[in-house]
């Protein structure tokens, strides 16, 4: 799944754009997931770590020859598909699949043009016209036998895809039937345009997709401590002069909540399985790398993180000076986005004592791919 451009005619990144309540990305990695035993997700290399995937290149190629470096090497067929085609669907997949099975070096989706084609010089100059029937615009996902894809990309070519690299070493592509819905996301009005389509469709797939959305609670309180070198971090940042919580990391009650929260509804256990106080490697860490490491797991079990909702117990600090920036920090480890509200104890008990901070948080996730096992895995 290659998704590692910038978007620089769309504005942005827009494979994170949102369309129906998930991702551009997700709904296409969702259809890749049907139709394949595994899928590695190339993207910008500074969100690698975010999404768990992999850092991508300087062009598009070079993405697809880093992926491709983490596909396992007994795989028979490697397909490639652009992480902004969110309409690819499982029948798609499987006609290039079946068309490599069958023989072919490379199989790709086309789908004919309405227009007459010229073939221009640098000038402007007319050189052919070809005859309409044997013009098709080529989509993605595109099939490949997996040796020969390896060595097309081998020397380190560049394609504006990969079927044409398959072309120059010799091999046979073969084009396929293509879906004239299976449109590419290149500039806002395409994004238009697959939201109406969305829209249109009363999207079922959709629908089916939230009829097994889960939800998960989390929990987290830490006393104050007495070191008076500690500091305080709540949802990632760090409040300077105020006392710090006791803990084996750096106690960040609120990182610590979402990241049960999100375990707990992808049923992945909880935060002490994952990251358990008895082990040197995670004293003193930096919270927000937890909650990362969380997101990522249950990206690996086939969801996607729809919101988290945190309420914060305290008497003091005041958090709404700092809410904006705690959101988006937990936001960004999370994968998902994540709402801060703090509450006063009112005098009552150890947390109207000023004795502590406590954090409940509730999260709700989605699929991003059929077949869930209820244990957070798929089949």
């Amino acid at each position: 799944m290659v998704a590692a451009g910038s978007g620089q005619r769309f504005g942005g990144p827009k494979q994170y754009s949102s369309l129906g309540g998930r991702r551009v990305i997700d709904w296409a990695v969702h259809a890749a997931r049907e139709a394949s035993d595994g899928v590695v997700v190339v993207v910008p290399a500074a969100d690698a770590e975010r999404e768990g995937g992999v850092a991508g290149g300087a062009s598009r190629s070079e993405s697809v020859r880093n992926g491709l470096a983490r596909v396992p090497a007994d795989a028979d067929i490697v397909c490639v598909h652009d992480g902004a085609r969110p309409f690819a669907d499982a029948e798609l997949f499987r006609r290039v699949i079946e068309a490599v099975a069958a023989g072919a070096d490379a199989a790709v989706p086309g789908v004919p043009i309405a227009d007459t084609v010229k073939v221009v010089d640098d000038a402007g100059t007319v050189r052919s016209t070809p005859t309409r029937d044997t013009v098709r615009a080529v989509q993605t996902p595109q099939a490949f036998r997996a040796d020969v894809l390896r060595a097309a990309h081998a020397a380190g070519a560049e394609g504006t895809d990969d079927a044409v690299l398959v072309e120059q070493a010799g091999g046979t592509v073969l084009v396929v039937d293509g879906d004239v819905r299976n449109r590419k996301i290149t500039e806002p009005s395409d994004l238009e345009w697959a939201r109406r389509q969305v829209a249109a469709q009363g999207s079922s797939e959709e629908g089916a997709m939230h009829a097994r959305s889960r939800v998960g609670q989390g929990f987290d309180i830490h006393r104050f401590s007495d070191d008076p070198e500690r500091q305080l971090v709540l949802g990632g940042v760090v409040f300077e002069g105020e006392r710090g919580l006791h803990g084996h990391s750096d106690a960040d009650a609120i990182a610590h909540a979402v990241t049960d929260a999100i375990l707990g509804a992808a049923g992945l256990g909880d935060i002490g399985e994952h990251f358990p106080d008895t082990d040197e490697r995670w004293r003193g860490a930096n919270s927000l790398d937890l909650l990362r490491h969380a997101a990522a797991l249950v990206r690996d079990a086939g969801f996607a993180v729809g919101n988290v909702d945190c309420s914060v117990v305290c008497e003091a600090p005041r958090l709404a000076p700092h809410r904006q920036q705690m959101q988006a920090l937990l936001s960004d480890a999370a994968g998902g986005p994540v709402t801060v509200k703090g509450r006063r104890a009112e005098g009552l008990g150890a947390l109207g004592r000023r004795e502590g901070i406590a954090c409940w948080a509730v999260a709700v996730i989605h699929p991003t791919t059929h077949g869930s096992d209820g244990h957070g895995g798929t089949q």
